[in-house]
């Protein structure tokens, strides 16, 4: 298995050779693209397609454009979750964001290009010919799926509505299920059908993706009230500005802490299922709980 930074070196080179290069009218656009699906960040969602990839005895190399398609699908979501619009964030990652720079209007549209620009990689006949066409089709609809009405999409509508509300747990649990933890469970599925896991495999893969995906969310929530803006690389105290409901709100740090340690520890034992190292994963599982930004 490679070193991670390994991982990262493909996933960064892969990503802007997929962007058009050349003159275009539309230039305005693809340098939108490109700042915002460039601008760096951890690539977590990737780096999970291409570990399942090999943890299934596949060369990642199959997996590359599915897991350029689910990072192009995460940019687009942070780009239209900062527009005046939705949370009306001037910060990503420490820079400005992608409205700042180049407009409402192109960090829409670069948004909903970057979209479909995922699924025209996962589709290619480069892509096809990397692995099968039931596999390739498999996993461009697992995509579709967890993006959509009733993933991150339908996630971020409940977030929207539930706005100045006490939400229960419940509906924040639906709610970060689809909006955060959603794509998680794509990478990770993804991964799994391009390496051909057997069934139980990606049920198995669902379940630690799941619980990294809901720990994850908690850890933002914990963050947003105990790092600075500085460390966040984005405004802190931003959801306490917006009057959401967080884990935090709800439950206190001390609980939120206790119950990030249960879902690390869950996602951990689903990885059983796997007969092969797994160490990688863990070791990802465990650093997302202890992160600091």
């Amino acid at each position: 298995m490679r070193d991670s930074n390994d991982y990262r070196n493909l996933i960064e080179t892969a990503l802007k050779s997929y962007l058009p290069n050349g003159e275009y009218l539309e230039q305005k656009l693809i340098d939108s693209m490109e700042y915002s699906l460039m601008i760096g960040g951890k690539r977590i969602r990737p780096l999970l397609t291409l570990l399942f990839c090999e943890l299934c005895n596949t060369d990642c190399k199959a997996a590359l454009p599915y897991a350029c398609a689910v990072e192009m699908i995460h940019t687009y979501s942070l780009i239209h979750d900062d527009l005046p619009c939705m949370d009306d964030d001037d910060y990503r990652r420490g820079k400005p964001s992608n409205h700042k720079v180049f407009g409402d209007d192109i960090a829409t549209l670069s948004g909903d290009a970057l979209q479909s620009l995922a699924f025209e990689i996962m589709l290619s006949d480069e892509a096809v010919l990397k692995t099968t066409p039931d596999r390739a089709c498999k996993a461009a609809f697992t995509l579709a799926k967890y993006c959509g009405v009733l993933g991150m999409v339908g996630g971020q509508v409940i977030d929207i509505e539930n706005e100045d509300k006490n939400a229960p747990l419940e509906i924040l649990s639906e709610m970060d299920d689809k909006k955060t933890a959603a794509l998680i469970k794509a990478s990770c599925e993804m991964g799994c059908i391009i390496g051909g896991a057997a069934n139980e495999q990606i049920e198995s893969a669902r379940e630690y993706a799941h619980s990294i995906g809901i720990a994850f969310q908690i850890v933002d929530d914990i963050l947003d009230v105990t790092a600075t803006s500085e460390e966040l690389g984005k405004p802190a105290g931003s959801d306490s500005t917006n009057n959401k409901s967080t884990y935090v709100s709800l439950l206190g740090v001390d609980k939120c802490k206790k119950l990030v340690e249960e879902l690390t520890n869950k996602a951990l034992d689903a990885l059983s299922a796997f007969d092969a190292d797994t160490s990688a994963l863990k070791e990802l599982a465990l650093s997302l709980k202890n992160r600091k930004n």
